[in-house]
C-alpha cells in the first residue's frame, strides 16, 4: 500500500489537489463562456458542458503561466510536494527566455489539468465509494436516493459484493492519483529544469564569483604577504644585532610598526571587495603609482628606481595593478635574495603601454619550500592578463628579471 498511501503519495496527492484549486477560477470563466452559447442550459448538470468549460480553462491557465514569476512558484511547490530525486535539479529564478516560459506554461497546464481531474474524483468518488461500502450495514443508506441500487443487484450477495466494490473504487482512485503524481514528478525536471540559457547564466555567475575570489586572494597575497615578508626580515635582522647595534634595532622596530599600520589600512580596502555590489566591475580602492616612492623607501632592500617615458596620468586600474606587481617583485627579492640584496627597477610609460622591468639577485641556495607558496608570480601573470597585457619572470644575466607590460587603453576584462 505504500506506493498508493505512503508519505510521498500523500504529498503528491496534495499537490494535485492544489492544482485543482488553481484550476477553479479558469473553470468558472469557462462555464460563463459556455453558458453564453447555451442559453437556458445549466452547465454544471451537463457532462458535455463541463468538459467544454474544462477545455476553455486550460488555454487560459497556459497564458497566465507565461509570466516570469510563474516558474519560481511552480518550482517551490514541486520541490516541496513532488518527491523529486536530488540528482534532477530544477531551475532557480524567473523564466526570462521564451523557451523557459513555454516550458513553464506546459508544466502549469499539465498540473492544473491533472489536478482538476483528481480533485473531481476525490470530491465525487470518495463519498460514493464509502456509501457503497456501508450498504450492507445500514438500511438508510440502501434507501438513499443518492445510491440507487438496481433491483437485480439487491439480493443475498449484496453484503459481500458492496464492500468489495467500495474498496475497489477507493483503491482505483488512489491508483489514479498516484499515477498522476508520478507523471508530474517525471515531467518536472524536463519542464521546470534549467534551460541551456539558464545553465549559461549560472556558469557566468559562478565565473564572476570566482573572479572576485581570485582578485581578493591576489590582493591579500600581495599586500599582506609583502608586509609579513618585510616584517619577518626586519625582525630577524634586529634580533641578530640586538646587543651590538641598538640604534638599528630601534629603526627596525619603527619600520615594523609603520609596515603593520599601513597593512591594516590596505587590508580594509582589500576587504571592500566583499562589500561591493554584484554589478560593480571596478576593483577595490588601492594604492597606485603615486604611492610607489613610499613602498620603495620602506621595502627593506636598496632599490635603484628609474622612471622613463611620459609622466602623464595613468589609468587607475593600470596604476593599481602596476603597484601590486612591483610590490610582489620586491617581496620575492626580500624572500629569496635576502636583506640588503640590490634591486633595479625601471618603469616606462609609453603611448600604448606601461612596462615594468625589475632585476634582482638570485638566491645563493634554493629557498625553502613554503606551504601554499608559489602564488606570487601566478598572481602577477593574472594581473597583467586581466588588463590584456603580459608578464614573465626568469633568470637573466646572472640574476632574476621580472617583466610586465600593461596596455594603457585596454579595458579591464571581467
Amino acid at each position: 500500500m505504500r506506493p498508493l498511501l505512503g508519505r510521498r503519495a500523500r504529498l503528491r496527492w496534495l499537490h494535485l489537489i492544489i492544482g485543482g484549486a488553481l484550476l477553479m477560477p479558469y473553470f468558472l470563466v469557462g462555464t460563463v463562456i459556455v453558458g453564453s452559447f447555451r442559453a437556458g442550459a445549466h452547465v454544471f448538470s451537463s457532462p458535455v458542458g463541463q468538459l467544454t468549460a474544462f477545455a476553455f480553462a486550460l488555454p487560459m491557465a497556459a497564458l497566465t503561466a507565461l509570466f516570469p514569476l510563474a516558474r519560481p512558484l511552480s518550482v517551490s511547490a514541486a520541490r516541496a510536494l513532488c518527491g523529486l530525486p536530488p540528482d534532477r535539479p530544477l531551475a532557480d529564478g524567473p523564466a526570462r527566455t521564451g523557451q523557459a516560459r513555454v516550458r513553464t506554461a506546459l508544466w502549469y497546464t499539465l498540473h492544473v489539468a491533472l489536478g482538476g481531474i483528481v480533485s473531481g474524483m476525490t470530491l465525487a468518488l470518495t463519498p460514493f465509494a464509502v456509501g457503497v461500502t456501508l450498504l450492507p450495514l445500514f438500511a438508510a443508506v440502501r434507501d438513499s436516493p443518492v445510491i440507487d441500487v438496481p433491483q437485480a443487484l439487491d439480493g443475498p450477495w449484496l453484503p459481500v459484493l458492496a464492500p468489495l466494490a467500495g474498496i475497489a473504487m477507493l483503491a482505483a482512485m488512489a491508483g489514479c492519483a498516484a499515477a498522476a503524481g508520478a507523471l508530474l514528478a517525471n515531467r518536472a525536471p524536463v519542464l521546470l529544469g534549467p534551460t541551456p540559457d539558464d545553465r549559461l547564466a549560472a556558469a557566468e555567475r559562478r565565473a564572476a564569483a570566482l573572479a572576485v575570489r581570485n582578485r581578493l586572494a591576489r590582493e591579500l597575497h600581495d599586500s599582506v604577504g609583502h608586509a609579513l615578508s618585510a616584517v619577518t626580515l626586519q625582525a630577524g635582522a634586529a634580533r641578530r644585532v640586538l646587543d651590538s647595534d641598538p640604534e638599528f634595532v630601534r629603526e627596525a622596530l619603527t619600520a615594523i610598526e609603520e609596515t603593520t599600520r599601513r597593512t591594516v589600512d590596505e587590508l580594509d580596502s582589500v576587504l571592500g571587495l566583499l562589500r561591493q555590489d554584484a554589478d560593480s566591475t571596478g576593483g577595490p580602492a588601492g594604492p597606485g603609482l603615486d604611492a610607489l616612492d613610499g613602498l620603495l623607501a620602506r621595502c627593506g632592500v636598496p632599490v635603484a628606481y628609474t622612471a622613463e617615458g611620459d609622466r602623464g596620468p595613468v589609468p587607475d586600474a593600470v596604476a593599481r595593478e602596476a603597484y601590486r606587481i612591483v610590490q610582489e617583485g620586491l617581496s620575492n627579492a626580500l624572500r629569496h635574495g635576502g636583506h640588503g640584496a640590490p634591486v633595479r627597477l625601471r618603469i616606462t610609460v609609453g603611448t600604448e603601454e606601461l612596462e615594468i622591468v625589475m632585476d634582482s639577485a638570485l638566491p645563493g641556495r634554493p629557498p625553502p619550500a613554503r606551504p601554499g607558496g608559489g602564488r606570487g608570480l601566478r598572481g602577477v601573470h593574472e594581473r597583467a592578463v586581466l588588463l590584456g597585457g603580459r608578464a614573465g619572470a626568469g633568470p637573466h644575466e646572472g640574476g632574476w628579471r621580472l617583466t610586465a607590460c600593461l596596455p594603457l587603453r585596454a579595458r579591464e576584462r571581467p
